[in-house]
Order: structure tokens, then sequence, then C-alpha cells
């Protein structure tokens, strides 16, 4: 049968096709050994990435894409039948359009790697579970393409099956939107990192260290030791306080004296809390101030900024200040106030008494 369709081509015909198909297939595997001996001379540090994502496709090449493509290289030198010639055109497409899915297949898959591997060499688990979904989201989509472009040149009309496709896509969006919602709000933290895992955050009412950023959910143990699930989603449509970003924090402390204290005692104890907060290495002083007349005592407030975002550490440091504050009062014999109040009787009624 395949003789029928080229029997009208003579012995030199022939022999000049199996020259051009020889030569082709040689060069054709000469020259990928040569590019790869040029990629491998280039200096990987200058080249960053590229080189491996140029070699990587390059090894996807399959041998029997280069046999068909010097086939049909020998078929030029030959008088084919109009059917044999429209069948080895439209193999000659689809092989090639194949043959360029396996390189972009093996490009993506490099790249994806060396990302996961220095994600994964960083610790960064959010990036890291986002980039899988990168991975599978960027090979469908490559392969679907490979799909239509292969149906398109078989004669389909993909017009059809593309407006198909895109209606049953909004269905399926549809049912399923809140899921989607949760993972494109997993990417947007996974690319905007509004936190990463260990960070301490607060949302609303809840506080704690986030132990894991998944696709759908993020896990936070609390700090009364629960652990918090949130939807992805609702995390990043609330207001997220992340504590882990505080270059320092402010603290204020604010504290009362009796009416009974003296006025030049009041230097002495602006004196005294500033110098218990200086005392402390991981504090940088603010002010202290005598801020106004209370009901039942001297108001003071004094403002200091811790350099560790540690709560511990804070806590700690909080302990230290009070009981030096209250040390050096008591040395002052100044004293704290606490809440009292005094009722001033005018006069009470003579007691009724009976003879």
């Amino acid at each position: 049968m395949l003789f029928s369709l080229v029997d009208e081509n003579d012995v030199m015909a022939w022999l000049l096709a199996s020259g051009t198909g020889l030569l082709c297939y040689l060069c054709s595997r000469l020259g990928l050994r040569w590019l790869n001996g040029r990629l491998g001379r280039i200096d990987m540090e200058t080249s960053k990435d590229w080189k491996g994502v140029l070699t990587s496709a390059l090894s996807a090449t399959n041998p029997l894409t280069l046999i068909y493509l010097s086939l049909y290289a020998a078929s030029a030198n030959l008088v084919l039948k109009p059917r044999l010639e429209s069948l080895l055109e439209r193999g000659f497409v689809v092989i090639l359009v194949i043959q360029i899915g396996w390189w972009g297949n093996r490009a993506l898959w490099w790249w994806m790697e060396q990302r996961s591997n220095k994600l994964a060499a960083q610790g960064d688990n959010t990036s890291l579970s986002s980039l899988n979904v990168f991975k599978v989201t960027g090979q469908i989509v490559l392969w679907a393409t490979i799909l239509l472009l292969l149906l398109d040149n078989l004669g389909f009309n993909i017009s059809a099956l593309v407006t198909s496709l895109g209606i049953g896509g909004v269905a399926i969006a549809l049912a399923i939107q809140n899921i989607l919602g949760d993972l494109f709000a997993s990417l947007s933290i996974a690319m905007d990192k509004p936190f990463v895992v260990g960070d301490s955050i607060q949302v609303d009412t809840y506080s704690g260290t986030v132990i894991r950023i998944g696709l759908k959910t993020t896990r936070v143990q609390s700090d009364n030791g629960e652990e918090l699930i949130f939807s992805n989603g609702d995390l990043l449509r609330s207001r997220v306080r992340n504590f882990q970003r505080m270059a320092e924090r402010r603290v204020t402390l604010k504290f009362g004296v009796t009416y009974g204290t003296q006025p030049d005692q009041i230097p002495k104890i602006n004196a005294i809390v500033k110098q218990a907060i200086e005392s402390q290495d991981k504090t940088r002083f603010g002010r202290v101030h005598f801020t106004q007349f209370g009901d039942s005592r001297l108001e003071f407030e004094a403002v200091y900024f811790m350099r560790d975002q540690d709560y511990l550490c804070y806590m700690e440091a909080q302990q230290a200040i009070n009981i030096a504050i209250l040390s050096g009062f008591s040395a002052e014999g100044v004293d704290f106030a606490v809440p009292a109040q005094t009722i001033n009787i005018a006069s009470l009624p003579r007691e009724n008494k009976t003879v």
C-alpha cells in the first residue's frame, strides 16, 4: 500500500531521499550533543537558571521525534500521492507539538524542582506548598494547550469544545468557589507573605503562633495551648496583627502614689522609674511624667520600648522593672496609692433619750 503511493520515484530519487534522511538525523544528533557541551562550558554562576532550563528541556528530546523529522525531510525528494503527503504533514505537526510539550514540561519540572529545593532548605513551608500547586496547575495548562493544538491540527472544530469547557468550568467554579477562594488565598499568602510559619499573630481576639499554612487552612497554636484552624479566605479578610514584624514593643506603665507625697519627691520618683527601665538590657527608655491629679492619687505614666519581640522576654523585663520601682519607692518613703474614699459628716442627729 505504501509503495503504491510512492511508486513514481526512480532509484536515484530513493537514494537521494535516503541520504537526506540520514544526513538530517546525524546533524540533529550531533547538533544536540554540541549544544549540550556548549551549555556545559558556561559558568553556572553567571547563567543563573536559564542554563539548567535549556539543558533539562533538551534532555527531553525523543529519538523517535528525530527519526520522524528525518523521514519527513527525506520525503521532500520523493514524489508522493496527495494522501500520503497530507498524512506526513499532519504527522509532522503532531510530532512537533508533542515534542514541544515534552520540552515545556521538562523545563517547568526542572525550574519548580530547583525552587522547591531552595524553599525546603530555607524552611519556607508556605511557599513550598503553594509552589506544588503552581507545578500541577502549570502542567495541566500546558498539556491542555497541547491537546487543543493537536485537535485543531487534526481537523476537529475546537471552538465548540472550548465554549463547552468554558461553560463547564464556570459551573464547577461556582460549585467549589469556597475551596477556590481558600486556594487563591493560600497563593496570596505565599506571594505577599503577611505572615510565615513561626510568626506570632493575633486575629480578632485569638492569638498564637503559626505552625502550618496549608492550601485551604492555616493552623495556629494559641497562647492557651489549643490549635486554632482558620480558613485562608477568612484569614485574609480579617485584621491580622503580626507581632513578629515589630522592631520594638511599646510599653506603657501607669501607677499612682498617695497625696501625702511631697513635691520634692516627684523628681526622685521619675529618676527611680527611669533607672529601673534603663537597667534592663533589652529596653529603651522613652519618658516618665506626673500626668494628673486623680480622685485618690497622684497619677504617673512611663513609656519604654522592648527591643525583643518575644513575649516572655517582655514579661521578665516588666517584672524586673516593677521590683526595682517597688524597692526604690520603699527606700524613699513613697507610698503607692490604693482606691479610697473619704466621707466628711457635718453633724449627727442627737440621740433621743427617754426618761
